[in-house]
């Protein structure tokens, strides 16, 4: 059967070979789909940007439907959207300038992180695993809430389950 390569922004595999591989590389479907992808990670001013610099969709408004969906070179923001982007672009604007702010946000610092790391490591050493199950269940997720934001991730890069991985052990060979 041989090689197969695997796109993670296509989510879709084909056999590995040097003329398969530049031909998906260089297609209209990659680079769409690869630009979908790196526009979940645009902060909200260059969006506003865009935005603004495009003429409304008439059929959007029309219909509240278009056929184009994201890839429209119009724009599909209403009013309101537009201002609650707006109001998202000075927050951020806000928080950069003004550090407090920054330190008051619900993220972990990296010494936290440590601390616990530590502590897991001790009670591994100590074999008081299930203590340490049940307060990690107590604990928030190790993961940034805003990369659970992000749709329809490929599977290799989705998150850890909350438990981790099981890790099952497979005797048969063959």
């Amino acid at each position: 059967m041989g090689k197969r390569y695997y796109c993670d922004y296509c989510d879709r595999s084909f056999q590995d070979n040097m003329h398969n591989r530049k031909k998906h590389l260089n297609g209209v479907q990659h680079h769409r789909a690869k630009k979908a992808w790196f526009d979940n990670f645009k902060d909200a001013a260059a969006i506003l940007r865009e935005e603004r610099a495009k003429e409304p969709c008439r059929k959007f408004l029309q219909t509240g439907q278009c056929g184009f969906g994201p890839s429209c070179r119009f724009s599909h923001m209403t009013d309101r959207d537009m201002e609650i982007l707006k109001k998202q672009v000075d927050d951020e604007r806000r928080r950069r300038e003004d550090p407090d702010l920054g330190r008051a946000s619900p993220e972990r610092s990296i010494e936290e992180w440590l601390a616990r790391r530590e502590k897991r490591r001790a009670c591994l050493n100590t074999g008081s695993v299930l203590k340490m199950e049940d307060e990690e269940r107590e604990e928030n997720s190790d993961i940034p809430p805003h990369f659970l934001s992000i749709p329809d991730l490929p599977p290799s890069l989705l998150p850890p389950p909350p438990g981790g991985w099981k890790h099952t052990v497979q005797n048969e060979w063959g």
